[in-house]
This record gives structure tokens, C-alpha cells and sequence, in this order.
């Protein structure tokens, strides 16, 4: 009852705004705008490279679900066409290498997405596949005769699906309710890892529907945000996939890149074996000479620079692409129909670009540097189609002239609701932090902004922290959204931060506060001095490891008049229970069996005596990389000292807030707070 109250004032409160701003055509954005958003993604362009064939996402917010559907665009006239229209989560479209027919996969019969085939040009879509467990990442053999495909699996019975599933059955109907393991990997994200389902590849005919196990002996993990990292050979003989190549109890993790024939034979070969970091991203040449895939050389460290590496597939040998000076980390690569080209994308100065190299190494050159863009895919004339999305608009796809020249923007799914709103101007600055480093930062400011004037300040910290705060449209910390009531927004991208070069990501590890509470603080300073600023309507905000920072700042600054913590650690310790374990000493330069000191001078748990600002402690019970007893912890601390705290408990989130209406509460809470501190 007191959600649908909270839902029909925020209603109102539309209205009256949509009344107040009918004038000019323009109204602030909402969190309900954020909602009715299309949302683009899974792009990939025909092997002609006339047409590209992508997912829209679109939400219910009444319903509290959404719905994905497969669309298409023409690359040359931009005439786009809606392909499925099933209202079910259609994803992961693969062209046929005739370009006459797409995969892909969707749930429209339970809760398991299953392999279907439509034809390009439109029509029924006819379903392939009934796995007990579903599918993911499905990809077409050259011949167009299989559709490869991943899926989790009993081991054990993988021969006889049918027992599968009725083992399956009765687990979920069982009343133990127990999870029991001496593995060291017992959950991730948001899910347990303790039923026995391991994901494998497997290959599919489309015309008999025969299922054939391409890994019969496999019983390891792929990338455990689930899908599958593989590619097939151009003769359709062999696969690539990048997987862990520890065993269980799983003590530690290693992704490693390997080789299997396409017979059902199952035969792996370890081809990076040497490396004890990871190893992913395996793509196919064209003329099926050699493979290239990304290497990190530091274990156990997720930020770790990636180096394109080439494999010859004849003489084994291999060949670093990417210059050992090159300190940037390429994603996506895809190689030109000529093999003489990689591009790639690549986080760079606080955004996201699209670069190319030379297969030998040479001639890297930024080709698109416009706000943060993905999935980029070289024509044959030297075109890129690409998505793009910036602070002022969501995911949309554009294409280049050759060269990068003339971008084009190829679809306009969102443009009829955003030219109705007025969005906040963002401007980015550079000012001295830590260490005398130069530290780069956006700004948003709000719609009506007047630099004469006193506003108040949100800084918004970025979690990871191995992450960047970009020019993007984040569905979930939308810097719009933040700016909307009247704040100045600070988005800081501090030491630890990615983008700016392998040191300045590292040199945080073994003191993750010491360098980012210092850069915040001077880029408070830095804006406090513009004269905009109202230093006593100061409000800091973070979730994750910027939930993290918030703490540690309740901990050593009384600047701030508010605070808001969502998912965040606060006691380092506790992290030990986190779904991923590994890596954490090298991060924090000890751990609960040696050097604990170091952890626990750095862990915010620590300084409580100092706290005395208002939090808002937000947390989602199925978030297993920073467990709710943070929130609880954290939350009782504050109310034990008598410090106004407010806790909101989400029981079916996980680390993020991803439903409609829970996000829609969630910023209600966001403003609700910042308005009884700060004002707006």
C-alpha cells in the first residue's frame, strides 16, 4: 500500500511538472523518462555489411518487466524493421554466413531461453533447441548447416537430456533446501554455484535438431557472468574457447585459451598455458592462419593492462601485437575481412573510443572519440558501424565515413522523449590531486544553471574502484538523473580509476582510500572555488567501492551535510565473504591471516567513533559481491550512535537495482534524502 501511495504521488508530481514546463516543450528528466527508454545492444552487421541486426529493450513499468525484441537497419538508407515481435526477452542475434537467416535465443516458452531461427527478411520464428538449463551465445559453423551454442549442464548426463531434466525437476522440488561444498567458488553475482551445472559448447543441426556435446569431458567454467567466449575456425574443424583451467576446489582462477575439434571428440589443447594470468577473446583470421586474443600478464588482478597477442596456428608461435608501451586496454577487437586490421574499442581519458593497429603492431590510430562507444565492426569499404551513447542519450548505432569521417547516426529509437526534456550541460575538467597527478572529472550542471548563484553539490564516486566514470547514459547512476533536482554533480575519475594508464589503476593497491579520499576532497575544493558551490549543501554519494568511500569519508571528513552508501564494503575484513575472494590481498596488502593490520587500517569499520553524518545505507539481499551484513553493520553502527540513518532493503536485488519500480523507490529514496539535508 505504501509503495502504490509513493507511485501515484510521483505520478503527480510528473503531471504538475509536464503542466509547469509545457511552454518551451521542455521538463526535466525523470526517473520514469529513464524507464520508457529503448535500450540498444548485442549489434552485429550481415557479412555483406548491408544490414545490422541488434536487440531493443523496452520496459513495463506498470508490469515491472521488460521485453527484448530483434530489430534490423539498413546500413545505406537507415530504414530499420522490427524482426521479432514476440513479447518475450528475444537476445544474442548471429547471422547465417549467407545472411538469409538469424539465430537467436529467447525465453518464450519458460524460464530457459532456447535457440530459434527466423529468415532475414522476416517471417516465423522456428524454435531449434529444447536444452534442460537453455542457451547463450549461439554462433553459425561456415557452412551454415550447425549453430554452436552454449549451455549448462549436469555432466554426468549430458547423454541423456531427458534425465537431465528430471533430475533438474526434482531438485527444485526437493524440500532440503541445504547448499553444501569445499570449494572455494560458492556463489556468484547473485546466484549459488553448488548444484552441480557446469557449462559446456555444443553444436546443433538445423535441420535434424541432433544435439552433439562438443566438450563431453569438460566440467570447468566459462565466464561465470555466464554466455561463452569462443569463436569457430573458417574451415568449421575446430574452436576456440577461453576457459578456467584450474580444478576444483578452485583455490585459484585462470583463463586460458582452448583449442577442440568440432568432431565430438572433445581433445583440448591448451594453447597459453604458461601464462598464469588470464588469457580470453580468441577470434579466428579470416583465413584461418592464426588466432588473436587478449593477455594480462598479473594474476588476480581484473585491471591489469590487455596485450593483443597473435597465435599462429601452424608454428605455435606467438606474437605480441600491441606494444609492451602501449598502456591502454583494447576490447572487442575484430579483424578486417583482409586480416591486416584489428579494431577495437578502448577506454581512453574518461571515454570510449574506437581505435585500430596494424596486425605487426603498427600504426595505432584513434578512429571515433565521441562519448563512450561498443561493439565496433569494420565494413569492407573502411566504414565502422558502431553503438554510441553519451551523457545526453542512450545506446544508438552510427556509422563512419571511411577513415572515421562523417559519422552518421543510423538509428533514432529514443530522440521523440529526449527532445522533450532539457538535460544538464556537462563539461569536463582537470585539477591536481594525489601525488601532484593531474585527475580528470566531468561536471553536470542543472538545466537552469547559474553561475552567479550558490547550488549545491553531489559528488558521485564510481565503484569498482578499477572503473571510470564516463561519458555514457548509465541506466542505473544516471549523472542526468542526478543533476535534474538542481545539483552540481562531481563525477570524479580518481587514482584507481581506469583510462588513464596502468599506474594510475595500480598505484591504489595496499591503501584503496588513501589516494581517492584525497582527489575527491581537492576536486571539492577545485569546485568550491569556481564559486558556484555552496560548501555548507554538500552531499557525497557511491555505490560499491564508492559505497566503500563513503564510509571512509563518514570516517574522516564532517564537510559533506549528507551521505549515501549503496552496496558498499565497510568492513574490509567481511570482504573474505564475498562471492570472489580472489585478489583481494594483493588489493588490500594483507588479509585476515597475515598483515592484517594493513586491511584493517583501511577499513572504514575502523574509524566509526569519527561518525557523525546522515547516511542512507541502500542494499539488495542477493548481492553476493558485497554482502548485506555491510549494510546492516554499517547501519547499526550510525543508529547506535544516535546519527540520523536511513536503511532501504531490497530482499530480490542483487548488487544493482534492475526492476522499474525498484529503481523508480530508489531514487525516490536517493532525492527524499538529499532534499532533507541539502535542499534542491
Amino acid at each position: 500500500m505504501i509503495l502504490k501511495k509513493c507511485f501515484f504521488i510521483i505520478i503527480l508530481v510528473s503531471i504538475f511538472i509536464n503542466f509547469l514546463y509545457s511552454d518551451n516543450n521542455k521538463r526535466p528528466f525523470t526517473p520514469q523518462d529513464l524507464w520508457k527508454l529503448k535500450r540498444l545492444s548485442s549489434l552485429t552487421v550481415s557479412p555483406d555489411g548491408r544490414f545490422s541486426a541488434f536487440t531493443v529493450t523496452s520496459y513495463d513499468i506498470e508490469e515491472n518487466k521488460g521485453t527484448s525484441n530483434i530489430w534490423l537497419v539498413d546500413n545505406e538508407t537507415a530504414q530499420i524493421q522490427q524482426l521479432t515481435t514476440f513479447k518475450a526477452m528475444d537476445g544474442s542475434p548471429a547471422w547465417s554466413p549467407d545472411g538469409k537467416k538469424i539465430a537467436f535465443t529467447s525465453k518464450r516458452e519458460g524460464d530457459y531461453a532456447q535457440l530459434y531461427i527466423i529468415p532475414g527478411d522476416g517471417g516465423e520464428a522456428i524454435k531449434i533447441t529444447d536444452m534442460p538449463l537453455g542457451v547463450s551465445s549461439p554462433k553459425w559453423f561456415p557452412d551454415g548447416k550447425r549453430i554452436a551454442f552454449a549451455a549448462n549442464v549436469i555432466p554426468e548426463l549430458t547423454n541423456n537430456l531427458d534425465s537431465m531434466k528430471k533430475v533438474i525437476e526434482q531438485k527444485k522440488k526437493s524440500k532440503v533446501t541445504a547448499k553444501a561444498s569445499e570449494s572455494r567458488l560458492i556463489r556468484y553475482w547473485d546466484r549459488w554455484l553448488t548444484e552441480g551445472y557446469y557449462p559446456r559448447l555444443f553444436s546443433v543441426d538445423i535441420e535434424t535438431k541432433k544435439v552433439t556435446d562438443l566438450l563431453p569431458d569438460w566440467k570447468n567454467y566459462f565466464d561465470l557472468m555466464e554466455g561463452a567466449d569462443y569463436d569457430i575456425s573458417p574451415d568449421g574443424k575446430e574452436i576456440a574457447f577461453a576457459g578456467n583451467s584450474t580444478t576444483e576446489p578452485y583455490d585459484s582462477l585462470n583463463m586460458d585459451i582452448f583449442l577442440v575439434p568440432t568432431d565430438g571428440s572433445g581433445k583440448l589443447t591448451n594453447i597459453t598455458s604458461e601464462n598464469s594470468a588470464n588469457d580470453f577473446g580468441p577470434r579466428y583470421s579470416n583465413n584461418g592462419e592464426f588466432l588473436i586474443y587478449g593477455m594480462q600478464k598479473i594474476r588476480d588482478f581484473y585491471a591489469d593492462k590487455v596485450r593483443l597477442i597473435k597465435y599462429e596456428k601452424r608454428s605455435g608461435k606467438k606474437i605480441q601485437i600491441t606494444p609492451e608501451t602501449y598502456d591502454r586496454t583494447p576490447e572487442q577487437w575484430r579483424l578486417t575481412k583482409d586480416d591486416r586490421t584489428i579494431f577495437y574499442s578502448v577506454e581512453d581519458r574518461a571515454k570510449k573510443s574506437i581505435f585500430k593497429i596494424d596486425i605487426d603492431g603498427k600504426n595505432i590510430k584513434e578512429i571515433v572519440r565521441l562519448g563512450t562507444c561498443n561493439l565496433p565492426h569494420p565494413l569492407k569499404d573502411g566504414r565502422v558501424v558502431f553503438l554510441n551513447q553519451t551523457f545526453y542519450y542512450p545506446n544508438e548505432i552510427f556509422i563512419t565515413g571511411k577513415g572515421g569521417k562523417d559519422i552518421k547516426k543510423l538509428t533514432a529509437f529514443n530522440d521523440e522523449l529526449l527532445n522533450k526534456i532539457t538535460m544538464a550541460e556537462a563539461k569536463e575538467y582537470y585539477f591536481i590531486g594525489a601525488d601532484g597527478d593531474s585527475v580528470q572529472m566531468y561536471v553536470l550542471y542543472p538545466y537552469n544553471f547559474d553561475p552567479t548563484k550558490k547550488w549545491p553539490l553531489l559528488q558521485i564516486i564510481h565503484g569498482g574502484p578499477h572503473s571510470i566514470s564516463g561519458d555514457d547514459f548509465h541506466f542505473r547512476w544516471n549523472p542526468q538523473l542526478f543533476a535534474a533536482p538542481g545539483y552540481v554533480v562531481a563525477l570524479v575519475n580518481f587514482h584507481g580509476s581506469t583510462s588513464f594508464g596502468q599506474y594510475f589503476a595500480d598505484c591504489i593497491n595496499g591503501a584503496h582510500p588513501e589516494k581517492p579520499f584525497e582527489d575527491i576532497m581537492k576536486a571539492t575544493d577545485f569546485l568550491i572555488a569556481k564559486g558556484y558551490v555552496d560548501s555548507t549543501k554538500m552531499a557525497a554519494a557511491g555505490g560499491s567501492y564508492g559505497g566503500y568511500l563513503v564510509s571512509w569519508i563518514a570516517g574522516h571528513t564532517n564537510r559533506f551535510a549528507a551521505l549515501i552508501n549503496h552496496a558498499g564494503v565497510y568492513n574490509l575484513m567481511a570482504q573474505f565473504a564475498s562471492d570472489v575472494t580472489y585478489g583481494r590481498e594483493r588489493a588490500y596488502g594483507g588479509s585476515p591471516w597475515y598483515n592484517k593490520q594493513n586491511v584493517q587500517k583501511w577499513s572504514p569499520a575502523e574509524f566509526a567513533e569519527n561518525f557523525n553524518t546522515p547516511m542512507l545505507v541502500i542494499h539488495g539481499e542477493r548481492d553476493y559481491r558485497v554482502p548485506i551484513n555491510h549494510a546492516l553493520e554499517c547501519y547499526g553502527v550510525l543508529k547506535g550512535k544516535g546519527i540520523p540513518a536511513r536503511l532501504v532493503y531490497f530482499p530480490d536485488e542483487n548488487h544493482w537495482i534492475l526492476t522499474p519500480q525498484n529503481s523508480i523507490y530508489w531514487y525516490k529514496e536517493f532525492y527524499d534524502w538529499l532534499k532533507r539535508f541539502i535542499g534542491n
